[in-house]
């Protein structure tokens, strides 16, 4: 599916349903910042997603910058890049587990049909989740120096050591 589709697709759900997917562990209210603006963006950053590894491991980001992400899914399976923290990983974790037991998601594929159905189509800005060789952005502001990171939510996935880190520099 291409980028274009799953934009539309989330904007008509939203639309629709009059509220994104919006789960626990998710976006600004946890301190990690805020979703940024293409229009200021300072620095554009190519993440690769393979087999339980991020390339780069770490991204250094100042404190006040918009970072456009372009993350690409190398590898075999369904990956996520998901900026956060330990604490909204761990809650975003039981959404992740509902999505594949009620079929919304097997290891290689989406199923989009399914996740409107249950109204879960996984389309907060500070994550993507993405198939095999698929391609999305994420836009962030980094307004506030907090512990975090970036980590894959799919089970297994960041127990298996799919996890990053965004170090942040204070000047």
């Amino acid at each position: 599916m291409k980028i274009g589709t799953l934009i539309t697709l989330g904007a008509t759900l939203a639309l629709l349903s009059g509220q994104a997917f919006a789960g626990a562990g998710h976006g600004a209210a946890n301190g990690i910042g805020e979703p940024g603006k293409a229009e200021d963006v300072d620095r554009v950053i190519e993440v690769e997603m393979d087999e339980m590894s991020y390339d780069p491991e770490t991204i250094e980001v100042k404190e006040g910058e918009t970072i456009k992400f372009v993350v690409k899914n190398v590898g075999k399976l369904v990956h996520e890049f998901n900026l956060g923290t330990e604490e909204m990983w761990d809650d975003h974790k039981d959404e992740m587990r509902t999505m594949f037991q009620k079929g919304m998601m097997t290891m290689k594929r989406l199923r989009h049909d399914k996740m409107m159905e249950h109204g879960m189509m996984h389309d907060d800005p500070n994550s993507v989740l993405l198939e095999p060789g698929d391609t999305a952005e994420v836009i962030w502001s980094f307004t506030e120096t907090a512990e975090m990171g970036f980590a894959c939510n799919v089970p297994g996935h960041r127990e298996g050591g799919m996890v990053g880190k965004i170090a942040m520099d204070h000047h």
